[in-house]
């Protein structure tokens, strides 16, 4: 899957947020760009952060390239400010204090070594998670351990048993299934500012 510069990925981030301002002021959905990268389907969130301090104030997106890149995006940007059922709805003055982080996914690929090794195959800073079981699903992002404080593998997939809603240690259960993605993540620094990529070539 190609990498993007930065120039897309400023392009992106500032799509999210014409997406969620104009969508917040019209209720309208604006239409996604013409440009031919845009039309490769890829897996994309949106989060968003207050500013200062940084909380987490909504993330929704598409873990698998099931949609073009930039359909993708806008509905990924507008269900992060209005559907996360963890927050309630943004409004359109908020946004001034929010800042926009957009990561664009590789395809998921599922771990199919034996479930005790599944930790070897996990890289902290590089990995995202996905975990299925009986039904249930849980997704973490590679960013959330560092976020959060998980210095080991065994503690990303436990984490993100619980997402999916499953005890800590299901990942070692042969039932359930394990996939590890890979992100490129471009944010703001600040509300409307300069966009950076994060760099987490150190994890390769």
């Amino acid at each position: 899957m190609r990498r993007l510069e930065l120039e897309k990925g400023e392009f992106l981030v500032k799509l999210a947020r014409k997406a969620i301002e104009e969508y917040l002021a019209s209720r309208q959905v604006i239409d996604p760009p013409e440009e031919e990268w845009l039309k490769e389907k890829r897996g994309v969130f949106t989060t968003l952060r207050t500013h200062p301090g940084n909380a987490l104030r909504g993330c929704i997106g598409f873990p698998y390239p099931i949609f073009p890149l930039g359909k993708a995006l806008i509905e990924s940007a507008i269900s992060a400010a209005v559907n996360d059922p963890r927050f309630y709805p943004v409004s359109l003055g908020e946004m001034d204090r929010i800042k926009i982080e957009v990561t664009v996914l590789t395809s998921p690929r599922e771990l199919t070594c034996p479930p005790g090794d599944r930790p070897k195959h996990v890289i902290l800073g590089k990995h995202g998670l996905i975990v299925e079981r009986d039904g249930f699903s849980g997704l973490l992002l590679p960013q959330v351990p560092e976020e959060v404080g998980w210095e080991t593998p065994e503690e990303f997939l436990d984490g993100t048993c619980a997402k999916a809603g499953l005890p800590p240690g299901c990942w070692k259960d042969p039932n359930t299934r394990v996939y590890v993605f890979e992100g490129e993540i471009f944010e703001e620094i600040e509300p409307r500012g300069r966009v950076i990529k994060v760099d987490n070539s150190q994890a390769d």
